[in-house]
């Protein structure tokens, strides 16, 4: 019994021993799989899938130092079995394998060939190497004798070879963890390239590698994919313009399937096919909901594939119940002449409406003249006259005219004429108008007096010598009331109304003057009446014909005037009113006027009348003193305008109306002080 117990406690005993003895042994074994050797520190070759460690040439340090960065150690549940390799001389980095893009057709889009880039992806390897340090892994050190080591680009009989590395040169391997493993960043594939634009060089990060051994946090920083995004970005910026051509054709072709949709539609209406009525118009819906105002592919939202496929699949089944081509032909053919017929009804309206505006006074203009009107007949009789009127028949001054009946007009051409001379002091402007529009006219210029220049305003209406009969001829010879105005026929009476004058310059009211006129003035005149700039060049946006504006069907017109002579524009004109009465050029029109009356000459107004009028009796000026087009022409280019002295608002876009074309207005505006009391108080405000 004794002898017993006596063994069974040498067994417990023997128990507990191996259970003390055999984790220390455990633990022995792996701190030794760990640390091959407590002698050696190494860096990391990373390789997926692979580690390999040499310490051919190790680091001594002392047994009992501690390790800094405890938390570089990687433990594993499986042992590993570590070979130590020789380092053998030439084995160094392999550089990254350079993507390779291949153009395909450019039809169709841009294409890329990504198959090197994503084996590389898959199966390469991006390895750096770098110097060890003697020491106690210093970062300061690291720093010096490390640095940042980028690929270098080979050429392609040598693209095997690598970096050597000198046989003193330590490398460590550890494996990197999941969340320190350098991943891949695959390309979109070559179909969505058409529709989505690779990121530009600057935005793809740069990878970094674990810290190393021994070290603070501090980390070296590599830039492997740097030559791929700059191939990248580079064809990119090569190939953006075929793709932005390309841009729209899934718009175009959303739009093909809807005008087929309505096609089958009215088919199955006239069918009674009410399952197919109800899944087109649903398709049809669809499209056009995604289609709104998408102009260019990018603008479409992400579900208009799935609704492509959607109207397609039912596209077919309607095709393969209604299968008539002809019968198919024929409503396309139908509902094309009944869209080309919507499109010139809506042409006409625009038009109308266009027109209409531009006879209609804007309430803001009419608000203006009826406060200036009665702020004017509040102002005692010798309150209304102007300063300076001993200088209003002195033929020595440059004198300007414009004939409106618009307030802010008149207020423009002034305003801007003065603020560019050079010489305000010698200018002297008269403003006709009618009886109705003088009060309020008077009363601006009386309000905001030209600097140093002398204004003079009068009525027409207080011409006695004016014909009785010229507002109904104006009316009888144009079909259009703006060009009926008395006012704008006014001018063929220059020598009448400026008696005392030997030379004039006369301006449209919608114009604005840019640059001093001095040089306008000093125009040899060459014994002719008027001079003006040219409109006879074909392919410019002020070109016009003579033979479109005067009826060369009539007889006496055929066999007095040539229908290719050289036309010219009213706008800026300089007249010679000496020759102008030498000749009798009033009678000539009043005798045109009158035959205009009884059968139909012209057209448009005052300007053909002044071509039959003032024929061969004009003198070409520079085109740079004049440049026409801003009232109806959106394609004056800028760089015109910045060279002419004059810019005319010719055309029914006038910049005071809201159908003004906006990036012209500010050339008009910019000579209105629209902080004034009655502009305020009539709602007129700079765009508006």
């Amino acid at each position: 019994m004794k002898l017993f117990r006596k063994g069974q406690r040498i067994f417990i005993l023997l128990f507990l021993g191996l259970s003390v003895i055999t984790p220390i042994l455990l633990v022995s074994v792996k701190l030794k799989n760990v640390f091959p050797s407590v002698h050696c520190l190494q860096f990391c070759t990373v390789r997926p899938n692979k580690v390999v460690l040499d310490c051919s040439e190790s680091i001594e340090v002392e047994k009992h130092e501690f390790i800094e960065d405890l938390s570089s150690i990687k433990y594993r549940t499986e042992a590993l079995k570590l070979s130590a390799l020789e380092q053998e001389d030439g084995e160094g980095l392999k550089e990254p394998t350079p993507n390779v893009f291949k153009e395909k057709n450019l039809s169709s889009g841009v294409s890329y060939s990504f198959t090197e880039d994503i084996k590389s992806a898959e199966s390469g390897t991006i390895t750096d190497r770098v110097n060890s340090v003697r020491g106690n892994g210093n970062n300061d050190q690291v720093k010096e004798k490390v640095g940042h080591i980028e690929p270098k680009r080979s050429p392609p009989a040598e693209e095997n070879q690598t970096q050597r590395l000198s046989p003193a040169e330590e490398i460590q391997t550890k494996r990197l963890s999941p969340a320190e493993e350098i991943q891949t960043n695959r390309l979109p594939p070559a179909a969505e390239i058409q529709t989505k634009r690779l990121p530009p060089p600057e935005e793809i990060q740069t990878k970094r590698l674990p810290p190393t051994y021994g070290g603070q946090g501090e980390s070296v920083q590599t830039t492997v994919q740097h030559e791929s995004v700059q191939t990248i970005g580079q064809h990119d910026q090569k190939f953006r313009s075929p793709s932005r051509h390309v841009s729209d054709e899934r718009v175009k072709e959303m739009k093909d399937q809807v005008i087929r949709a309505k096609a089958y539609l009215n088919f199955a209406t006239s069918a009674g096919n009410t399952h197919l009525i109800r899944e087109l118009k649903l398709r049809i819906k669809e499209v056009e909901r995604a289609l709104s105002e998408a102009k260019s592919d990018s603008d479409l939202p992400r579900s208009s594939l799935k609704r492509m496929r959607n109207m397609e699949a039912s596209l077919a089944k309607a095709g393969s119940i209604y299968s008539d081509c002809s019968a198919m032909a024929t409503k396309l053919r139908a509902m094309t002449d009944n869209a080309e017929e919507q499109v010139r009804a809506q042409k006409n309206q625009v038009n109308y409406l266009v027109h209409l505006a531009a006879r209609t006074t804007p309430k803001g203009l009419h608000c203006l003249s009826m406060r200036l009107t009665t702020e004017y007949f509040s102002l005692q009789h010798e309150e209304r006259e102007f300063p300076n009127q001993d200088k209003v028949n002195d033929p020595d001054l440059h004198h300007y005219a414009v004939f409106s009946d618009n307030v802010l007009a008149c207020a423009v051409v002034v305003n801007s004429t003065i603020s560019t001379a050079k010489e305000p002091e010698n200018i002297v402007f008269h403003v006709v108008t009618n009886s109705l529009n003088l009060p309020a006219i008077s009363m601006w210029f009386l309000l905001n007096p030209p600097s140093k220049a002398t204004i003079h305003v009068q009525s027409m209406d207080s011409f006695v010598w004016l014909p009785s009969s010229i507002p109904k001829l104006t009316r009888q010879n144009a079909r259009d009331s703006r060009f009926a105005s008395p006012l704008n026929h006014l001018r063929f009476y220059l020598p009448d109304i400026f008696p005392q004058l030997n030379v004039i310059v006369l301006f449209d009211h919608d114009v604005v003057v840019q640059k001093d006129l001095t040089g306008l003035w000093n125009t040899k005149m060459k014994g002719k009446v008027i001079g003006a700039v040219e409109t006879c060049q074909e392919g410019k946006p002020s070109f016009r014909q003579m033979d479109l504006f005067i009826n060369f069907s009539d007889p006496t017109v055929a066999e007095r005037f040539d229908d290719k002579a050289c036309t010219w524009a009213f706008g800026v004109n300089l007249f010679n009113l000496q020759e102008w009465r030498k000749r009798n050029l009033t009678a000539v029109y009043q005798k045109y006027l009158q035959m205009g009356a009884k059968r139909q000459l012209s057209v448009a107004g005052s300007l053909p009348m002044g071509w039959i009028t003032f024929y061969n009796q004009t003198v070409v000026l520079n085109k740079r003193w004049q440049v026409l087009g801003l009232g109806d022409n959106s394609e004056v280019t800028l760089q015109d305008i910045g060279k002419a002295a004059v810019i005319h608002y010719d055309g029914v876009m006038k910049p005071w109306l809201d159908i003004g074309i906006r990036k012209y207005k500010g050339y008009w505006s910019r000579h209105i002080n629209y902080d004034n009391p009655y502009l305020q108080q009539c709602n007129i405000h700079q765009g508006g």
